[in-house]
This record gives structure tokens, C-alpha cells and sequence, in this order.
């Protein structure tokens, strides 16, 4: 089994973005969306234009400083490769949200970056907050579209 990663969240985190599980790249990289082709941080460094540096540790202060708090809907998998067309056939464990909910009380929605992540979180999570799939930001993803991204985080431009 891999282990994807851990939350990314704060008390004043407004907004929660779901993946599925890290890709074989992200999983190398040792963070979310760690593959270059993927459209996640050059969507979110246009969206609030602002730059993004290629570090971990500024990634997680970008999420911060933008009320964004980000994690996947499997916590543990024996997925070997990055499809997600895979991963709901593979031998999974589901993310445990109520810690995040309970510590980060103030997320107003739920953004699914992507089929497989909102299909797993509404299938395995109840919750009372607007839960919003999103075309996924994967380079495989013909459908990707930042003005759907865009009007869903408008609401955290300051």
C-alpha cells in the first residue's frame, strides 16, 4: 500500500480541494500535483496572480494564505500507476475528513478536482457543505477549464 500525503489546512481554511491520490510523479516529488504537467499550481499561480515557487514549503504557505485546504480522498492505495480510471478498482483506504472539518470549522465548499475524487467523497462522506466536481487539472484532461476553477475560488481574491 503507498500512503498519499498529509492535509493541508488551517483554522482559517475556507475552501477544501480534493484530489484522488498522488500520481507516481507526486508520489516521487513527495507532494500534491509534484507532476509538471499537471495544471493544478499554474491554474491556482494565474487564478491569484501571484507566482508559485517549486517548493514544498511555499506551496503549503500559498494554500494557507489563500484559505485553501487541500488533500485527497484516499489516504492509502495499491494503485501503481497515476490513472484514476484504476484507482476506484484498486484495494483502498478513505481519508479521514473530520478531523479537518472539526480544526478547520470555517470551509464554506468542497471543490473535487476531478470524477474520481468527488465520486469517492460523496459516496463514502455526508457532510452539509456545497460539494462542487471540477474538471480535473490533469494533463490527460481534454475538459479542463480555469474559468469553472476560477468562479469557485473567486470568492478568496481579496
Amino acid at each position: 500500500m503507498f500512503n498519499g500525503f498529509e492535509p493541508v489546512f488551517d483554522k482559517n481554511s475556507k475552501v477544501l480541494i480534493l484530489g484522488s491520490f498522488p500520481s507516481v510523479k507526486s508520489r516521487e516529488n513527495g507532494f500534491y500535483y509534484g507532476n509538471k504537467q499537471n495544471r493544478f499550481w499554474k491554474m491556482l499561480s494565474t487564478i491569484f496572480n501571484e507566482k508559485i515557487e517549486d517548493d514544498i514549503t511555499c506551496k503549503k504557505q500559498f494554500l494557507l494564505n489563500h484559505g485553501i485546504a487541500l488533500y485527497d480522498v484516499v489516504e492509502k492505495s495499491n494503485l501503481l500507476g497515476s490513472a484514476d480510471n484504476t484507482l476506484e478498482k484498486s484495494d483502498f483506504k478513505v481519508a479521514d475528513f473530520n478531523s479537518i472539518f472539526k480544526k478547520a470549522n470555517n470551509i464554506e465548499k468542497v471543490l473535487c478536482n476531478g470524477k474520481t475524487a468527488y465520486n469517492i467523497f460523496i459516496n463514502n462522506y455526508a457532510n452539509n457543505l456545497p460539494v462542487i466536481c471540477l474538471p480535473s487539472t490533469s494533463s490527460a484532461n481534454p475538459r479542463f477549464d480555469i474559468l469553472l476553477w476560477k468562479k469557485e475560488l473567486k470568492f478568496l481574491l481579496k
